[in-house]
């Protein structure tokens, strides 16, 4: 089977291949180009608005911009490859550092609390979505995938949307493993039902990216050493996910310190309507070691 380091690599050469299921819009553009692109400029913003516009700030229409779609990854557990973890009794839950359901073990790791706030283009807080989140643990493994994990669910929950749209849920930092960025997976639904389910449709699959200089200090403290060489070989701007510019929309804000936590927030615009195919990408081994 093929190493992690050789998915990236063929995630990246073959990314339009699967990444145009999730494609936003604006992604949709760039890569059609020419007349393709002309013919859409009316319905469609364009990439320049991830130069100048922080996440979910006021695009030169008035309206949000629409944080960019990205691949679910290998790994989603959102029935799309095998496991889904949506449907288990228990996985609607605020604290995600523990397996449920009766699986075994719990995510050790720096402590930190993220949350999303789900707008509508308009600006309008998207209430009563549900959010699934999900991300790789302390060693870079995944839950239900990562040898010597499949049978913990742990750093997996699903949490509904508050009248600011707010959704918050209390994990630890995720690690740097080989080819990817720092970073937390989510999939949002218009309802609760949608998200757990098993069959609702996905309106947005999306990324958190993690800033550099938090995610530094996270990685000098025990159990995270091997995050510190593959940080060191790349940045945003070589990720095979946020570096097309769409950090612009995906990169949170982070307070706090090592002893007490760390708490990200970031602010999403989605289009409540849409719908999205989601899943994991086809093919690549878990990351056995990060």
């Amino acid at each position: 089977m093929e190493d992690n380091a050789a998915y990236v690599r063929r995630v990246h050469d073959k990314g339009l291949q699967f990444d145009l299921r999730t494609m936003s819009r604006r992604r949709l553009l760039a890569a059609l180009g020419g007349a393709g692109a002309l013919a859409l400029t009316g319905a469609c913003s364009t990439d320049a608005e991830a130069e100048t516009t922080p996440a979910a700030s006021a695009s030169s229409g008035g309206s949000l911009a629409e944080v960019e779609s990205e691949t679910a990854g290998p790994y989603p557990a959102d029935g799309s490859n095998g496991p889904d973890v949506r449907t288990l009794d228990g996985i609607v839950r605020k604290d995600i550092r523990s397996s449920f359901g009766g699986a075994a073990g719990t995510a050790e790791g720096v402590p930190l609390e993220f949350s999303l706030i789900v707008k509508d283009l308009d600006g309008a807080a998207v209430t009563g979505a549900a959010v699934y989140a999900w991300h790789c643990d302390r060693d870079g493994n995944y839950s239900l995938y990562s040898t010597g994990v499949t049978d913990r669910n742990y750093l997996r929950g699903i949490q509904q949307t508050d009248d600011t749209g707010t959704v918050t849920f209390t994990s630890i930092f995720p690690a740097c493993y080989s080819g990817r960025w720092p970073h937390i997976h989510f999939e949002v639904y218009s309802s609760l039902e949608d998200a757990t389910s098993g069959s609702g449709p996905i309106v947005k699959t999306s990324q958190i990216a993690l800033p550099e200089d938090i995610a530094k200090t996270v990685y000098a403290t025990a159990g995270y050493s091997k995050s510190v060489t593959n940080l060191g070989h790349i940045t945003l701007a070589t990720d095979n996910v946020f570096g097309d510019d769409s950090a612009a929309r995906e990169l949170a804000t982070v307070t706090g310190g090592v002893d007490a936590g760390y708490r990200a927030t970031l602010t999403i615009a989605i289009d409540p309507s849409g719908q999205e195919s989601g899943g994991g990408a086809p093919g690549g081994a878990p990351p056995n070691r990060p």
